[in-house]
C-alpha cells in the first residue's frame, strides 16, 4: 500500500502565515519595547526566526530571539535556553513550535519559562492539531486541523520550497 502525502499548505501559503503570525504578535505586544522570540529547536527555532524577520520589518520592538532546547521523547528531561532567564525575566515571551500535536513539548516548554517571573506569556503555532492530550493552547496559529492519532504532519521549513503535509 503506497502512502499519500495531502499537502496542507504551500510554500506561498507557509510564508502568508508566518507574515499573519508576525501581525498578530505585534498587535498583542504592541505597547512593549522588548519581546523574547523563543523557538523550540528544530522547526519551532526556524519559524521563530523567520517570525522574528517579519515582526523585526514590522515593528519597532526590539526583540530577541532565544533557542529552547527540549527533548521531545523526554520532555520532563532539563530543557536548555540560549539566553539566561534573567534576560527574560520580567518581559513578554512568545513560545514558537512548528506543529502542536499532543501538546507535551509546548507544555513543558511553557512550564520552563514560569520559573521566573514574566509580564506576559505566549503561544504560537504554524499547525495546530485539535487533539490534544494536555490543556495548552496556541494564542496565535497558523492553522488548525482535525486528522486522525495515525496521521502525522510533517514541516519543512529548512530548505525551499516550504511545505506542510499530512500523511
Amino acid at each position: 500500500m503506497a502512502l499519500t502525502k495531502n499537502t496542507i499548505l504551500s510554500h506561498k501559503e507557509i510564508e502568508h502565515k508566518i507574515k499573519r503570525i508576525a501581525y498578530q504578535i505585534y498587535e498583542s505586544n504592541v505597547n512593549e519595547t522588548e519581546l523574547i522570540i523563543a523557538g523550540i529547536e528544530s522547526n519551532g527555532y526556524i519559524l521563530a526566526k523567520k517570525i522574528k524577520a517579519n515582526l523585526d520589518k514590522i515593528s519597532n520592538i526590539e526583540s530577541t530571539l532565544c533557542k529552547v532546547t527540549i527533548n521531545k521523547t523526554a520532555p520532563t528531561n532539563p530543557i536548555k535556553t540560549s539566553i539566561k532567564a534573567e534576560d527574560y525575566a520580567n518581559k513578554s515571551i512568545v513560545l514558537i513550535d512548528d506543529v502542536l500535536n499532543s501538546g507535551s513539548t509546548l507544555i513543558y516548554g511553557i512550564k520552563h519559562f514560569l520559573d521566573v517571573p514574566l509580564k506576559q506569556f505566549k503561544t504560537a503555532v504554524l499547525v495546530n492539531r485539535n487533539h490534544k492530550k494536555f490543556p495548552v493552547k496556541a494564542d496565535f496559529k497558523g492553522i488548525s486541523l482535525s486528522t486522525s492519532l495515525f496521521e502525522h504532519v510533517h514541516v519543512n521549513l529548512s530548505k525551499q520550497p516550504y511545505e506542510a503535509y499530512l500523511d
